[in-house]
């Protein structure tokens, strides 16, 4: 028996996991709740129950398969959020086609990389959103498609790639209409789904997101029915999400936020999906909130700062809110109790995990007193293992700092065509081992205290950013901080921090300083400070500590050092 000194849990759950594939699930969920709201998309105006989304999943997955794709082929996806988004994630998994989720953000050479690394047949595209032309980079890379038939691609530089999906009425030269794929299943098509619902099974591979890693070419975590299906439903159990709910999911679909935190709990719970823009826009948000009177908030904490930071703020009833997710990033705890307070979040959630693991190892219930729930990432999720190791692999006792590793159901199968990285990845005990430092306490409650690229030693102290950090949200004139270690000369590595203040606000280095004095040890003070008006950030709103650091060590100066 494991000595309960020793950081190793396990989720107890009186629940089975589920075992079906998600179109099954998913028509359990019309079946049961066909007459409640399903999708509400605010940008396009889009209100339909769970019975008429269901209508165009069978519609649009019977005119995927009508288009000649067959079970296990790769479906990519290039968009904002948008209700088509909901019904293609939906339908590839009933076709048993592999999604394949693009970011948004992408530019030439990472769409070519992604659409070749995992061989995809088709990819549905938006015509454009900001400062993305997809059309015109698409046409860029397959100039072909001009005249080509449409579904008849043939393209050098993305030979698997067949056909073009486009998000408008009157699409490119090329191209297909989304919408005229949900005319095209005809009825042996239909029949042909029935069939393919008992024979799809729930360990087959059904989706495929990029993991933004700051060195080498991305890699594709293939995910299954099984891993984002339960983990969606476990999640949806932590909020108590009911079909009376209506969470509003203003973070983006192409990552496990959107589609399985926010997507899949609702689905799983016959809560309704709401969608306040294509992307993240504070004002849009809380208007939604207001307007549909939704009763759970998504967000990284830069969304919920920046919504609470928004001049009409204080307009805006939002006493419907009950519970959410704050989560892809740290959580600072002074956000979190903000959020409790003034956005009436008192059953707000955190859940910590990455893409590997589907995504969510640990997460706070409802139930869990406010101290801990704004200042823990809470407690193993059902059916998994977490253990906290040191650097040679020993579980290390309760209350220390290690690496974080979990297993269990919710892990991916492994990178896309990628053995190598997947057995750095994933041991031969299956333990996913994730980078982060994390703690966890006597109660099974788990701290995330960094990652283990970010831990600063300096002069041989170990330093966490996220200590500090959390330390300089206290300071009423902060609005957001990030805390990271560039080289030194004399100690190997110093602390530095980039602030960015409320509105209207002035500090000075030295006040900083003055904040931290007496207050935290002085090797933990910064010695650089950099006032900012923004952070670079991933579309999912991580911090992209490697930029700060890279851009502070030229600034200072400090190459020689660092690469000393």
């Amino acid at each position: 028996m494991t000595s309960p000194a020793l950081s190793y849990v396990t989720g107890q759950s009186t629940q089975a996991l589920i075992g079906e594939t998600i179109g099954l699930n998913f028509d359990r969920t019309v079946a049961q709740w066909g007459d409640r709201p399903g999708l509400i998309v605010r940008q396009q105006g889009i209100r339909w129950s769970y019975a008429e989304l269901g209508a165009k999943v069978d519609a649009f997955a019977a005119g995927l398969l009508a288009l000649g794709l067959q079970p296990g082929d790769r479906v990519g996806i290039w968009s904002p959020n948008n209700a088509e988004w909901v019904i293609t994630q939906f339908a590839t998994a009933k076709a048993g086609l592999v999604l394949v989720n693009i970011n948004p953000a992408y530019r030439l050479s990472e769409l070519e990389y992604a659409l070749n690394k995992v061989g995809c047949r088709a990819l549905i595209i938006a015509t454009r959103f900001k400062t993305s032309d997809y059309v015109g980079m698409v046409n860029t890379l397959a100039p072909e498609l001009a005249r080509a038939l449409p579904g008849r691609l043939t393209a050098e530089k993305l030979p698997k790639l067949e056909m073009v999906v486009e998000i408008n009425a009157n699409p490119s030269p090329g191209m297909i209409p989304f919408h005229s794929i949900l005319e095209m299943g005809a009825a042996a098509h239909h029949e042909r789904l029935r069939e393919l619902a008992s024979k799809l099974q729930f360990d087959d591979p059904i989706n495929i997101q990029f993991t933004s890693g700051t060195t080498g070419a991305p890699k594709g975590a293939t995910l299954t029915h099984h891993n984002i299906l339960n983990n969606g439903y476990f999640i949806g159990e932590a909020m108590k999400l009911t079909p009376q709910d209506k969470l509003c999911i203003p973070v983006p679909l192409y990552h496990c936020f959107g589609m399985v935190l926010g997507n899949l709990a609702c689905t799983t719970h016959g809560t309704a999906m709401v969608y306040p823009g294509e992307g993240f826009d504070p004002l849009a948000t809380l208007q939604t909130v207001a307007e549909e009177r939704c009763t759970g908030l998504h967000g990284v904490p830069t969304m919920f700062i920046a919504q609470m930071e928004h001049p009409q703020f204080a307009s805006f009833d939002l006493s419907s809110l009950r519970t959410g997710i704050m989560a892809g990033a740290p959580c600072p705890i002074e956000v979190m109790r903000r959020a409790v307070d003034s956005m009436n979040l008192r059953e707000i959630t955190i859940a910590y995990g990455m893409t590997e693991t589907s995504p969510v190892s640990f997460q706070t219930s409802v139930d869990d007193p406010l101290d801990r729930r704004v200042s823990t990432v809470g407690r193993v999720q059902p059916h998994l293992e977490v253990k906290i190791i040191d650097s040679e692999g020993r579980i290390v006792p309760r209350g220390m700092p290690g690496e974080l590793c979990t297993r269990g159901y919710a892990v991916m199968l492994g990178y896309w065509e990628d053995p190598e990285r997947t057995a750095q990845a994933i041991d031969a005990a299956r333990w996913m081992h994730t980078g982060d430092l994390a703690t966890i306490d006597d109660e099974g409650f788990c701290n995330i205290v960094g990652r283990i690229k970010d831990l600063v030693i300096r002069g041989g102290e170990n330093i966490y950013p996220r200590e500090v950090e959390e330390f300089l949200y206290r300071h009423p004139k902060i609005e957001d901080v990030q805390v990271f270690g560039v080289p030194d000369p004399r100690f190997g590595e110093e602390l530095c921090a980039w602030i960015k203040l409320r509105a209207h606000e002035h500090l000075t280095a030295d006040d900083v300083r003055a904040f931290c004095a007496g207050q935290i040890a002085h090797y933990k003070v910064p010695l650089h400070i950099k006032f900012v008006e923004s952070f670079p950030m991933t579309v999912t709103g991580k911090m992209q500590k490697f930029i700060m650091r890279d851009e502070m060590t030229r600034e200072l100066g400090l190459q020689e050092a660092k690469t000393a």
